[in-house]
């Protein structure tokens, strides 16, 4: 057989699989069941007329309903994600020019990568960070460089002063994935101005933009003056209404970007199941009041952790961030206590010596895997 192209081989493992599997050794072993606080799977299902919206449609006998989807996605989907985007976060889009439909954003962090940096070119991404924007520069054949978000207790906010002057894209994420912070402010205004001087493309990552505690509201890039003019957000249904399983998302802002991701997804795939798109248009137009629900449930959660365990830190997402004691590892701590978390060390070097804890699991599940980690805190 052939080798593998070098573009297979550049793809760095795949942190969560590779998670998974430690966990499902570990329960494999006797003793107590295993509690899983590492990956952030939503464990809130769906408002029930979502679901009945895609029951509805998919039995439907319509040759529509069933045959391929548009290629750039239903129209008025992107009507309503402009809606959405109205009145929650206060921008408006241009739903023909300014939403791209894709299968989950998770996708979109590659085919941004995809559709404005050549070989070669430098990629920004964040440190402590998501792991998988690491596929998008190893399928982009990028070079990396990284953007230091700085670990509790200091503010979390990365200095684009000292950022190189050469990168071809800048990746954020606020509500951020692992450290679990807010935007701060101004940081918008930061990577705007260094787009402006240096060319670079921003990507926001906006995946739990909805999902912030503590009396804040949340805070989309595009709201940022110029933000439009140098960079695209990805928004997903996952987060903000449980369909994280319905892989389903969005690249919204700037024209040209919108366009480009579009024009590559036509190549790629033919679009999106119809009835995946019309339970969110149900979602995104029906009542939002368990959007407001499924943020105070992680919040209540997220009390009882930091209570828990002292310097533990999250002002949103469904994560929370939190200083290991000296000599404590995670693996230590499934070997021992037999709760899974996320080592800090697989979001970085930065985040070695921390952990990432899930909030997106039952109460009952969170109350027993806090009483096992007792001991260490």
């Amino acid at each position: 057989m052939r080798p593998r192209p070098d573009r297979i081989e550049r793809l760095p493992e795949q942190y969560f699989a590779a998670l998974l599997a430690r966990v499902a050794e570990a329960a494999a072993r006797d003793g107590e069941p295993v509690l899983d606080l590492g990956r952030g799977n939503p464990d809130l299902p769906p408002p029930p007329h979502v679901a009945e919206r895609l029951a509805e449609t998919a039995l439907s006998r319509e040759a529509a309903v069933h045959g391929y989807a548009p290629f750039s996605g239903l129209p008025r989907l992107k009507e309503a994600v402009a809606h959405r985007y109205r009145t929650a976060y206060g921008v408006e889009l241009d739903p023909e020019r300014e939403i791209a439909v894709v299968p989950g954003i998770k996708t979109a962090l590659v085919e941004f990568a995809l559709c404005v940096v050549e070989r070669g070119e430098t990629m920004l991404l964040p440190e402590p960070g998501y792991p998988d924007y690491l596929s998008a520069v190893a399928l982009a054949g990028a070079q990396l460089e990284t953007i230091p978000v700085e670990p509790i207790p200091v503010e979390p906010r990365p200095d684009f002063d000292a950022a190189p002057a050469d990168a071809a894209a800048v990746y954020l994420n606020y509500p951020s994935n692992p450290v679990a912070v807010a935007a701060p402010d101004g940081v918008f205004a930061d990577a705007v101005r260094y787009s402006e001087r240096t060319g670079a493309l921003v990507l926001h990552d906006f995946a739990y933009g909805d999902l912030v505690f503590d009396g804040r509201r949340p805070s989309s890039f595009l709201a940022e003056p110029g933000a439009r003019e140098v960079g695209v957000e990805l928004f997903a249904m996952s987060k903000s209404y449980g369909m994280a399983g319905w892989r389903l998302g969005f690249v919204v802002g700037n024209a040209e970007l919108v366009r480009r991701v579009e024009l590559l997804q036509a190549h790629l795939r033919a679009g999106i199941f119809a009835p995946l798109q019309e339970a969110a248009v149900a979602a995104l137009l029906g009542p939002q009041d368990t959007v407001e629900e499924r943020r105070a449930v992680y919040e209540a959660r997220r009390d009882r952790v930091v209570a828990t365990i002292p310097g533990a830190q999250s002002e949103g997402t469904f994560f929370v961030w939190a200083p290991l004691p000296e000599g404590v590892t995670a693996a230590r701590i499934l070997e021992e206590t037999r709760v899974a978390v996320a080592p800090g060390e697989g979001f970085g070097r930065l985040g070695a010596g921390r952990a990432r804890l899930s909030l997106a699991v039952s109460d009952e599940h969170l109350d027993e895997a806090l009483g096992r980690l007792a001991r260490y805190f």
